[in-house]
C-alpha cells in the first residue's frame, strides 16, 4: 500500500463514463446500488466485482458451518425484511442478497470478475480513471466516473492469515486456512485441531464434529461469546398473529438495537457484571465442574473484541459431549504427527485449521494516484471513517466492529446520496475532506484506539490505515446509536468540505 514507484497502466481496451463507479458487490456494495437508484434516479452507476458472483465473504468462505455472527434483523438491509432465523448461513444470506438484485433490477448494472488494477484522480478533469482487468479472459478495460465509492470491503479474500510457527513443514498431515478451505477435503474420521478460538472457530468446529473422529479448539487464550436460541420469540409471534413482515422487521430490529446499546453501555459501566452474565451462558451448557475460568475467561473486558453469538450453544455442548475438546496453551512447534505445545504435551492432528484470522487490505490494495502522484493513505485523516482528507470524490464504506456491518453500510450510503445530490445543487465537480483551522494542531492518532478495539488483524495493520484525530469529524467512532443521529444531519458546507 506504500509503494511510491509510479504505475504503469497497460493499454485499455474499452473506455466506459459513469457518474458514480461502486467497488464491490458484497453487503456493501450491493446496497450501495440499491440506495443511488432509490435516493439519486437517473445517476449512471457500475458495480465491479473481482469473483465471479455477488456476496463478498459470503460468496467466497466455503469452510464447513459458514454461517452469520450477528443477527440478520441488522445485519440485512433496512429496507429488506428478514424472515428466517436470526443466525443464517451463507447460503441463506446470498439468497436473501439475490432478491435484493432481483427486485431492484441491479444485475445489469453489476460487472464479474473485473479486478481493479489502479485509480487515478485528475483535478484537471474532475474524473477518477479505473482500470481493472477481465480474470476469465484478461482484457483490459478502463471506466471513468465523477465519484468512487469504495465498497470492497478490508481484508484480502484470496488469503488469509496463517502465522508463521517452527516446523510447519515438518507437519506430515494437511494445513488448512477457512478462507480457503478445499472443496474436497475430506476430514471424516480424522484428528483435526483448529487454532483459533474466534467467530470463525466457534462455527467450524460443531459442524465439523459430526464427521471427525476428534476436534480441537487450541487457544492461546480465551474469547467471550454469548448463548441463546437462535430465533426471536416477539417476532415468531407477531408472525402468528399476521402482522406485515416490514413491521415485523422495523420493530424486532429496533428491540435489537435497544437492547444492543444498553449491553454496550453496561459492559463499559459494569464490565465485571457483564462478564459474569456472559460467563454464566457458557456455564449453562458446559456445568459447573468444567475450568470455565482456564478455557473460557478472557484477560480483557467484554466489547474490547467482538462477541460472537453462539447459536443453541452448539460449540458447548459439542464440548460437554465429549465431540470436542478445549485446549488453552501455547504452540512450541510443528511436528510430524501433530503440535508441539509449551506445556509439553503434543496435539496429534491429520489435520490443522488455522483459523487465525485475515489480512487488512486498505481499500482494494488499488494502486492510487491523486495528479499523477501515489497515493498513500495512511497519509490521510479519515473524515467521520468514510472519507480522507486531499482525497477528491470518493467514499469508504467501513462498518462497525460491535454491531452490525450492514447499520453503517446503510448509514453511509445515505450520506453518499445526500453529498452527490448536494454537489448537484451547487454545480460543483468536486469536494475533498480538509482540515480546518482549529484542526491544524489536534493530535494525530491510530485510525482506532486499541483500548477500545484490538483484534488481533487490526494491531498488524494499522499502520496501513489513516489517522484519526481527537475531534468527532475525524473519528470513525463505532457508535451506531449517535451516528444514525448525527449522519443525517452532517452540515455538508461545513468548513471541512471543500468544493470546486
Amino acid at each position: 500500500m506504500n509503494d511510491t514507484a509510479t504505475i504503469v497502466r497497460p493499454a485499455p481496451v474499452t473506455t466506459e463514463h459513469f457518474d458514480v463507479l461502486i467497488v464491490g458487490a458484497g453487503i456493501s456494495g450491493v446496497g450501495g446500488a440499491y440506495h443511488l437508484t432509490q435516493q439519486n434516479p437517473g445517476t449512471s452507476f457500475v458495480v465491479l466485482e473481482t469473483q465471479e458472483s455477488y456476496g463478498g465473504t459470503w460468496l467466497t468462505h466455503k469452510y464447513p458451518g459458514i454461517r452469520s455472527d450477528s443477527d440478520l434483523y441488522t445485519f440485512g438491509y433496512r429496507f429488506k425484511p428478514w424472515t428466517t432465523a436470526p443466525i443464517a448461513s451463507a447460503a441463506e444470506i446470498r439468497k436473501y442478497m439475490g432478491d435484493v438484485i432481483d427486485e431492484n433490477h441491479l444485475a445489469p448494472h453489476i460487472r464479474y470478475r473485473h479486478k481493479i488494477l489502479t485509480a487515478s484522480w485528475s483535478s484537471q478533469d474532475n474524473l477518477w480513471t479505473v482500470d481493472a482487468m477481465r480474470t476469465d479472459t484478461g482484457q483490459t478495460l478502463r471506466f471513468t466516473c465523477n465519484f468512487l465509492w469504495m465498497c470492497q470491503g478490508y481484508y484480502r479474500h484470496e488469503t488469509g492469515y496463517t502465522p508463521e510457527w517452527a516446523g510447519m513443514a515438518d507437519f506430515k498431515g494437511q494445513i488448512v486456512h477457512p478462507q480457503t478451505w478445499p472443496e474436497d477435503l475430506d476430514y471424516t474420521g480424522k484428528r483435526v485441531v483448529v487454532i483459533g478460538s474466534g467467530a470463525t472457530a466457534a462455527t467450524l468446529i460443531p459442524a465439523m464434529a459430526k464427521k471427525v473422529g476428534h476436534i480441537t479448539m487450541l487457544q492461546r487464550s480465551p474469547t467471550f461469546f454469548r448463548t441463546g436460541r437462535n430465533a426471536i420469540p416477539i417476532a415468531d409471534e407477531l408472525r402468528e398473529l399476521g402482522i406485515d413482515e416490514t413491521w415485523i422487521h422495523e420493530i424486532v430490529r429496533r428491540k435489537i438495537l435497544h437492547e444492543q446499546a444498553i449491553f454496550t453501555r453496561r459492559a463499559e459501566s459494569e464490565p465485571e457484571k457483564v462478564k459474569q452474565e456472559l460467563l454464566s451462558g457458557v456455564r449453562h451448557y458446559l456445568g459447573g465442574d468444567f475450568d470455565i475460568d482456564k478455557h473460557f475467561t478472557p484477560n480483557y473486558r467484554p466489547w474490547r473484541q467482538r462477541i460472537a453469538f453462539i447459536p443453541e450453544g452448539d460449540l458447548f455442548s459439542g464440548v460437554r459431549d465429549g465431540k470436542a475438546e478445549v485446549v488453552t496453551d501455547e504452540i512450541d512447534r510443528f511436528v510430524e504427527g501433530g503440535i508441539l505445545l509449551k506445556s509439553g504435551r503434543t496435539l496429534e492432528a491429520d489435520i490443522i485449521v488455522t483459523a487465525t484470522g485475515f489480512n487488512l487490505n486498505v481499500l482494494g490494495d488499488i494502486g492510487f494516484e491523486i495528479d499523477g502522484k501515489p497515493l498513500d493513505f495512511a497519509q490521510t485523516v479519515t473524515y467521520r471513517g468514510m472519507m480522507f482528507t486531499g482525497v477528491p470524490n470518493m467514499a469508504w464504506v467501513f462498518g462497525y466492529f460491535r454491531a452490525s456491518w450492514t447499520l453503517r453500510a446503510d448509514l453511509v450510503a445515505d450520506f453518499v446520496c445526500r453529498l452527490l445530490s448536494h454537489m448537484k445543487e451547487k454545480g460543483a465537480h468536486r469536494v475533498t475532506p480538509a482540515l480546518r483551522e482549529e484542526d491544524h494542531n489536534m493530535p494525530l492518532l491510530p485510525w482506532i484506539d486499541p483500548e477500545n478495539f484490538n483484534p488481533g488483524y487490526l494491531m498488524r495493520g494499522m499502520h496501513l490505515l489513516p489517522k484519526r484525530g481527537d475531534k468527532p469529524e475525524w473519528q470513525h467512532t463505532q457508535d451506531y446509536w449517535n451516528e444514525k443521529d448525527e449522519f443525517p444531519t452532517l452540515n455538508l458546507d461545513g468548513p471541512e468540505f471543500v468544493y470546486d
